[in-house]
């Protein structure tokens, strides 16, 4: 897929997510080719699709795709989820109210799976979508695409932000001015780059500590993005009527979805420490 052609699909995917959410959504995406793009193109699909989806504010359960692909099964289903604290949950595939802080995401406690179990279970026994939910090369996939998620939800917060200063008078003086305003802007761009470039290295390697680091880093530098912005913000960021709580909302809830920024960063150093070796920086870079 050349330069043209990623454009050309990154304006489709966005006037859709502007447009619609949810299982219209979902079923939009299908008639554009989702599952092909994600079979086909999973190095382009993936970060362009679920960036959008943080940029636009829209939610879809591609989630559950990147997983299934990952893992050698067919998109289109659900499965178990892990979240933060131990627990489980799964993406529904409609427009059901969740049971977490975001409403708008159909996400509902389940159960953990059989596989977690203490006993072995044959695979022949297990359900494809328990598999998919304990393969690690799935749980890789599933964690790099919601940190795209999590870097496209700071770049829509960031740019809430940035249109505030610009916009806002006191003293007399463009908010913008400030030195302590433009500082918190900054220290959000930087955070959001380096998670992208994070993000970027962990495809490369496709490894298990790579993407850990990358969601984790994605995780942090979407909840700086909420910190810092809703301080630019002031009191307006607090209102029902402005777009911030939204955005932060869901930062939170994707940032545990497949294990939050903290546990994540335990993981990989109790992974690194058990293997008594660490990638390079040049492979992390690269």
């Amino acid at each position: 897929m050349d330069a043209t052609e990623r454009s050309l699909l990154a304006d489709t995917l966005r006037k859709t997510m502007t447009a619609a959410s949810g299982r219209v959504l979902d079923l939009a995406l299908v008639e554009l080719g989702w599952p092909e793009l994600l079979a086909g193109f999973p190095d382009v699909a993936i970060p362009m699709a679920f960036g959008l989806l943080g940029e636009t504010g829209a939610h879809a359960p591609l989630l559950n795709d990147v997983l299934l692909h990952a893992a050698g099964h067919r998109t289109g289903g659900t499965l178990p989820l892990p979240y933060a604290g131990g627990s489980w949950v799964v993406w529904d595939r409609c427009d059901v109210a969740g049971q977490v802080l975001d409403g708008d995401l159909p996400l509902r406690p389940c159960p953990p799976p059989v596989l977690a179990a203490a006993a072995p279970v044959a695979p022949a026994a297990v359900d494809p979508p328990v598999l998919a939910a304990a393969d690690p090369v799935a749980l890789a996939a599933g964690r790099r695409a919601l940190g795209w998620w999590l870097a496209g939800l700071g770049r829509a917060m960031l740019s809430l932000a940035r249109s505030h200063a610009l916009d806002r008078i006191q003293f007399g003086r463009p908010l913008a001015s400030f030195q302590a305003v433009r500082h918190r802007l900054a220290e959000t761009l930087v955070a959001l780059e380096g998670a992208e470039a994070t993000l970027l290295a962990a495809a490369l390697a496709d490894d298990e500590v790579s993407s850990l680091l990358a969601k984790a880093a994605a995780g942090h530098a979407a909840l700086t993005a909420a910190r810092h912005c809703q301080q630019v913000l002031g009191g307006i960021g607090f209102t029902a009527e402005h777009g911030l709580h939204r955005h932060v909302r869901r930062a939170l809830v994707l940032d545990g979805l497949l294990g939050s920024a903290r546990e994540l960063t335990r993981e990989a150093g109790q992974l690194v420490w058990r293997e008594r070796a660490a990638p390079r920086l040049v492979h992390l870079v690269m």
